[in-house]
């Protein structure tokens, strides 16, 4: 296929390059002429990494062709300031710390400039409209308008350049605003991403994943696709030449599949070529033959006995159960006013770091197998890694690349393994890049967890008495599902006092995408029903929600569930600050008419329910006066 040839003023300079006929501006940019500030996040003009501007006009240079960029003037983040210098905006990312994990920053830097050249007086609504087509998944976004209102100030004359300079600190850092040692290389597109770095001679991958949620493969055929030109080799789980197998927690997961698929986009098999374009007709050329196995997709019929077996090793499908008693689960019942229970459910949920997966693996001339991706458990991946190609820990390094976003998404080893294997094969440097599709089929969610809940309280709102059960998703690997079920457990009654609990948390297998890391590990799924539990709490004794918080808060001194003793304690300052930000008013939620009942009856140990939620132990003429 014949190249294009583009000639345009890129940056100031006039060029004239080459490219392939079918690429994006945003190709052009980073593989033609390696400036690669501009992000690749989306691919579809979603979320504004990889903006531009061509001919003054912001663009999403993943959306133009690059041959509309014939003539042109073109400017990238590389070009707004000369190497070692920053503009104004870029001194003001830097001042109020907008930028963190850096991905999305050159873009949203470009988006900044945008909106002050095209309005330099522009508020804060239009600020926030002009880069409303820009993603960030770290900051919250307060930072970055920030920047650009003090940029506004110093442009307009309104506040001194000075105000850019750094803080002077005194004896101690703590408690001193001191600025990200990395914030200039990120605000000027200069830092390198895995996906960024370029190495001689290296090969691009390529993965085939399964369109089978369960299936037994019953042969891989990779014979045309190794006989194809530009191909420098394909690897399935046959490669492998140690302990094929990794996780977190429990080693479950092979490099690729090995002998049956267990959710779809599972990888199958990889092929380095020349270029990702031959790489992905490779992929083509493999025949795979399976034969379907029925698939397991809710975590409640995982633990049936009858249910298809994901793992030989569990025919329970547990990948762990965490179960914590203390004190007297039937007695603190039997000494509750009232007892409430309820089900709670969270779903699955995508990380979305704005840096798809990306990583280069080589071997240096001291035969170490070098791996570079930004991995958020480096060392744990190491030793995995040499297990599973059968080297020595002395032969196997990982570098840690930037993480351009990773919120425990990072955690799991998903890809790395492959790309060793590509070099080892192949003695060249092999890269391999993730498109958004593939981010979303092929990494670790958030577990989706469903919760019973049953709590018994005094007519004050003390805490007698929780009994919490949850069941989550593990998908089709171990991952982090056991930490995440521990870190449940420990944060199941969240930060109250109760002598009497039963806790059970559990994560079964089943063929969805598998579940793992993600911030707060665990604890979202408990707090999210621990705390719609007080709130239902408060609202049936008609208390203040704040009140019945506080009059079962731990203290210094308290004794945890999982028998630790707090030596500091912190929730008495936590409430007050959020009644005050809040403008709580106090007292009582009221109870909506649609939702009263009568909570006692003749009998002294009749049940009766508010919202089918409550019941009470004893007849109350008080509690009934309460909520009538």
């Amino acid at each position: 296929m014949p190249k294009l040839t583009i000639t345009a003023n890129v940056n100031g300079r006039k060029i004239s390059r080459e490219t392939q006929p079918f690429s994006r501006l945003l190709d052009f940019l980073r593989e033609d002429l390696n400036l690669t500030g501009a992000k690749e996040g989306c691919g579809a003009g979603e979320c504004g990494t990889c903006s531009v501007f061509v001919d003054g006009t912001l663009v999403k240079s993943c959306l133009m062709p690059a041959a509309k960029a014939q003539g042109t003037r073109i400017e990238t983040i590389e070009g707004l300031a000369k190497p070692g210098s920053l503009t104004v905006l870029q001194k003001a990312f830097h001042k109020t710390g907008a930028s963190q994990c850096g991905y999305c920053i050159p873009g949203m830097v470009m988006a900044a400039t945008s909106a002050l050249r095209e309005n330099p007086n522009a508020d804060i609504e239009e600020i926030k409209e002009r880069l409303g087509g820009n993603i960030c998944r770290c900051t919250g976004y307060t930072k970055i308008f920030e920047a650009v209102e003090m940029t506004k100030a110093i442009l307009a004359g309104d506040s001194p350049e000075s105000v850019l300079e750094e803080d002077k600190v005194g004896d101690s850092y703590i408690g001193a605003n001191v600025r990200r040692l990395d914030a200039p290389s990120k605000v000027s597109g200069r830092l390198k991403y895995a996906a960024d770095i370029k190495m001689y001679d290296m090969l691009q991958m390529q993965v085939l994943r399964s369109p089978f949620a369960h299936a037994t493969i019953r042969s891989i055929d990779t014979h045309e696709a190794e006989a194809m030109d530009g191909v420098a080799c394909v690897i399935t789980a046959d490669d492998v030449p140690g302990n094929d197998g990794f996780g977190v927690f429990v080693h479950d997961q092979p490099i690729m599949a090995r002998g049956k698929v267990r959710h779809v986009g599972e990888a199958v098999a990889a092929v380095a070529a020349e270029d990702v374009l031959t790489a992905r007709r490779a992929l083509s050329k493999i025949k795979v033959e399976y034969e379907a196995l029925p698939g397991l997709y809710d975590p409640s019929e995982a633990m049936k006995p009858d249910a298809p077996i994901i793992h030989d090793y569990a025919p329970d499908n547990l990948i762990k159960h965490i179960p914590i008693r203390k004190g007297d689960i039937e007695k603190g019942f039997a000494e509750a006013d009232i007892i409430l229970e309820d089900d709670f459910s969270t779903q699955q949920v995508e990380h979305a770091y704005l840096e798809p997966e990306a990583g280069i693996a080589y071997v240096d001339p001291d035969d170490v197998v070098v791996v570079i991706s930004p991995s958020q458990n480096i060392t744990h991946h190491r030793h995995m890694l040499a297990e599973i190609i059968a080297k020595p820990i002395n032969k196997v390094r990982f570098i840690m690349s930037p993480v351009g976003g990773g919120f425990g998404g990072k955690e799991d080893m998903i890809y790395q393994g492959m790309l060793a294997l590509g070099a080892m094969k192949t003695h060249r440097p092999v890269q391999l890049n993730f498109t958004r599709e593939e981010s979303l089929i092929a990494s670790a969610k958030r577990h989706p967890a469903r919760i019973h809940y049953k709590m018994g309280l005094k007519l004050d709102g003390r805490l007698t008495a929780i009994s919490f059960d949850m069941l989550s998703d593990g998908g089709a690997y171990g991952m982090s599902s056991e930490g995440v079920m521990r870190k449940a457990a420990i944060l199941s009654c969240g930060p109250y006092k109760v002598d009497n609990v039963n806790i059970d948390t559990r994560a079964v297998y089943t063929n969805n995408t598998p579940s793992g890391a993600f911030r707060t590990f665990g604890g979202m799924q408990a707090q999210f029903a621990t705390e719609s539990m007080m709130d239902m709490a408060a609202e049936t004794l008609g208390m203040d929600p704040f009140a019945i918080r506080r009059i079962n808060m731990m203290t210094i001194g308290a004794t945890t569930h999982t028998q630790q003793t707090l030596e500091t304690a912190s929730l008495d300052r936590v409430l007050a600050a959020a009644e005050t930000a809040s403008r709580w008013e106090k007292g009582a939620p009221t109870v909506r008419g649609s939702e009263r009942r009568d909570l006692c009856g003749p009998d002294t140990r009749q049940s009766c329910t508010l919202g089918a939620r409550i019941k009470t132990n004893h007849n109350n003429p008080r509690f009934c006066a309460q909520v009538a």
